[in-house]
């Protein structure tokens, strides 16, 4: 199956500018919903369109993506710039990545739902271990969110752990990762002050060696952790 790697901007004319507010909202959550559905705009043909792309914001308007098929044009965005999505890799290849992610592992809730499906709950990695549900946090209860740099130590031992599991299941293998960041994020719609944002998102930066190529790249184009819909899952990769 052909691939597309997409470099998408926003237009600069006058009627796209004006709608600037709405496009590229300041509070974050808004932001990941408007690109959200930005993005959507390029990519639906029909009411029926299952998502078949992957996108990350790259700042200042500009999008990638990742796409079984090519972006439309659209008023809203400059004319895509595009390619064919194809490396020729090999077992042992080494290259370098980068990876926005929503890092998290499934529990069953042990109840059903009308439907008669299992629940579960998707619970987030670093939150898991800020909160100490895993007896892992050395951050007193009050010290939480006081602490960056506690903060961060967790953040990045919990996305290494990820990582690695993931590369055992992807086709690859960890050499090392680097968090540049952790924030979490709360959707419009979701937005009550009394509960604490359930969208942790994870920026990281890292060097892997492919071990199973096909299985590699399909896990390329299929995406990274949840929250897929909202930037999250894209991986970039170059040869080290």
């Amino acid at each position: 199956m052909t691939l597309y790697l997409s470099r998408l901007k926003l237009s600069r004319s006058p009627s796209a500018r004006a709608l600037g507010a709405l496009l590229n909202p300041e509070d974050h959550g808004r932001r990941l919903d408007a690109h959200h559905r930005l993005l959507w705009a390029v990519f639906t043909d029909g009411p029926d369109r299952q998502r078949d792309f992957l996108w990350r914001a790259e700042g200042e308007g500009v999008f990638l993506t990742l796409s079984a098929r090519p972006p439309q044009e659209s008023e809203l965005f400059e004319r895509p710039e595009v390619k064919p999505f194809a490396p020729a890799l090999g077992q042992g290849d080494r290259l370098t990545f980068a990876l926005r992610a929503n890092a998290t592992r499934t529990e069953k809730k042990g109840t059903v739902s009308a439907t008669g499906k299992e629940q579960k709950r998707h619970i987030d990695l670093v939150m898991d271990r800020l909160n100490g549900v895993t007896g892992q946090s050395n951050l007193p209860k009050g010290e939480r969110s006081a602490r960056p740099e506690q903060r961060m130590e967790l953040a990045q031992a919990a996305a290494t752990d990820w990582l690695s599991g993931l590369g055992a299941r992807s086709g690859f293998r960890l050499i090392g990762a680097e968090v540049a960041d952790y924030s979490t994020v709360a959707l419009p719609g979701n937005r009550n002050p009394k509960k604490k944002p359930q969208f942790g998102i994870l920026d990281l930066s890292g060097r892997l060696e492919v071990a199973d190529p096909a299985l590699f790249l399909d896990c390329v184009m299929q995406g990274f952790g949840r929250a897929k819909s909202y930037g999250c899952g894209l991986m970039l990769i170059r040869r080290a």
